[in-house]
């Protein structure tokens, strides 16, 4: 999740010395550390729910699922950004020894929330869009069954919406489908509005 506070200009190596020994976690944009807000209990059931399936499809075909706190450094523009979720296929192209930096995702989930839609949506992807391994996008609603997924193909991004709990995710990329229903178990949707009766006049007519 984006953050709510940032810390002034520093250093991509002062970054990550300043990030490997907090035990808040900060994502890196043009020279600035932005503080991460707090995952409700929605966005981490989403996300275990999304991820557990993922990793369970996965096994023995030469890729992996990763939850939370591994980094994706985009080196074109220099930025540190943690996905909600993200897939490898292949080995992992790591940064350092640290082995907590990747440059090669295939698959980013990012779990919607209030503070983050908008920073996910544009400037987040914008950053995503540049790492030459990632094809796919996917972005979950934590307030309604809802999953909209940008693919990369020779034209763009091309935009593929699943709503209702009735629906199937598909990735294509790692072979993968799931129904709505499984990756929003024990999630609970607000009711939705109520259109409040007409009231009528006494004085019109009929």
């Amino acid at each position: 999740m984006h953050s709510l506070a940032q810390i002034p200009y520093i250093s991509s190596e002062d970054y990550l010395a300043t990030e490997r020994g907090s035990t808040v976690r900060h994502e890196y944009i043009n020279g600035v550390m932005y503080a991460m807000a707090g995952g409700s209990l929605p966005h981490n059931d989403i996300t275990f729910n999304l991820g557990s399936l993922i990793k369970a499809h996965l096994r023995g075909r030469g890729c992996k699922a990763n939850i939370n706190d591994i980094r994706v450094l985009n080196k074109a523009t220099g930025s540190y950004l943690y996905p909600d979720l993200l897939v490898i296929c292949g080995e992992p192209i790591l940064t350092d020894l640290h082995k907590d930096t990747v440059v090669n995702p295939l698959v980013i989930v990012e779990v919607l929330s209030p503070s983050t839609e908008a920073f996910d949506k544009g400037d987040k992807f914008a950053h995503y869009k540049l790492l030459e391994s990632f094809q796919v996008y996917v972005l979950v609603s934590q307030d309604q069954p809802l999953i909209q997924k940008f693919t990369r193909n020779s034209e763009g991004w091309q935009l593929t919406e699943y709503a209702g709990l009735d629906s199937v995710l598909t990735l294509e990329a790692i072979e993968f489908a799931a129904p709505l229903s499984e990756i929003y178990e024990g999630i609970t949707f607000a009711e939705p509005p109520r259109t409040a009766p007409r009231l009528v006049n006494p004085t019109e007519n009929g």
